[in-house]
């Protein structure tokens, strides 16, 4: 498997204390995504500025010629790099980092138990992305050491995959993570670079199988509109869904650091975060068209215009 790193004691992702595995690649690529180094399955590099000191041995070691001093910053040319990693072998204060991992399921296993003593009370593992249904097979070998030991196990899944990777993995968990982003397949396709109907299609056959949780970001001209999270109260309903729980997460903007370090632009770089009264109406709009009441705001918010 190829992961991106292991975060513990994590209180977001599901029920209780949490160990959650965040996986590389996603066949979704949002314009908003708040862990861009998780979307390209294959490993990558990034140059952490704090920790450069500019001696530039990273630029005579490569011999691609990948590696260049642009508006005084470090930047790795992609097309022409090759991963060889000897500007990160080479680097004196690990200013250059690759992103991701390649590990085995037993491995990872013997990793992951050591937190068991903090999952008795409703605890458990997550498993994220990226999109972790991408790597069904080898994640299915992961599950079924975990589920040996009683440890309950959610996934968090974009449910852009095929149906015949959830029935794999089924009966070997416990809760689903399900994103919601927007009804709208035409804006799908604009801000997430492919369709919602397999999603929509995965959601309904996944319905009653296994406890489910429901998240839709808010994100600000995007996903935030009352159009839209009525008409996906709407689809929730029209189609019984019986989620336990329906989380609209806030807009985070911690994430501009990430696109600096990789090279990359955000279409999102300077965005306020969502106010608090904002994230109040989309609530009160979510209840009102949906029967079920499980409904929630979660992430952090701007106060301003509350205290006007």
């Amino acid at each position: 498997m190829r992961i991106l790193n292991i975060q513990r004691m994590s209180t977001e992702d599901g029920p209780g204390l949490r160990t959650s595995v965040f996986f590389k690649g996603c066949p979704l690529k949002c314009t908003w995504c708040h862990n861009p180094e998780s979307i390209p399955f294959k490993l990558d590099i990034e140059w952490i500025e704090s920790s450069c000191i500019s001696c530039l041995e990273c630029i005579d070691i490569c011999s691609n010629n990948a590696i260049s001093v642009k508006d005084e910053n470090i930047f790795l040319d992609k097309n022409e790099c090759d991963l060889c990693m000897k500007c990160i072998e080479n680097c004196p204060t690990t200013a250059l980092k690759v992103i991701g991992r390649d590990i085995d399921a037993d491995t990872l296993y013997k990793e992951l138990i050591k937190d068991k003593a903090y999952f008795n009370n409703g605890g458990g593992i997550t498993l994220s992305g990226g999109e972790v249904m991408v790597q069904t097979d080898e994640v299915l070998k992961l599950i079924k050491l975990l589920k040996k030991d009683d440890i309950h196990i959610a996934i968090d899944t974009s449910g852009y995959v095929d149906f015949t990777n959830f029935e794999k993995i089924l009966p070997y968990i416990d809760l689903i993570l399900y994103d919601l982003k927007l009804d709208s397949n035409n804006l799908h396709k604009e801000y997430c670079g492919v369709g919602n109907i397999v999603i929509k299609e995965n959601l309904i056959k996944l319905n009653n199988q296994k406890k489910i949780w429901i998240r839709t970001p808010i994100i600000p001209d995007s996903t935030d509109s009352t159009e839209n999270i009525k008409s996906l109260s709407k689809f929730l309903t029209d189609n019984n869904i019986n989620f336990e729980r329906w989380e609209l997460c806030s807009f985070n903007n911690l994430c501009a650091g990430k696109y600096s370090r990789l090279n990359l632009d955000w279409a999102y770089e300077g965005k306020d975060l969502i106010t608090e009264l904002k994230m109040k109406e989309l609530l009160e709009v979510a209840k009102a068209n949906t029967t079920n009441k499980n409904i929630y705001v979660s992430g952090v918010t701007k106060l301003e215009e509350i205290n006007e």
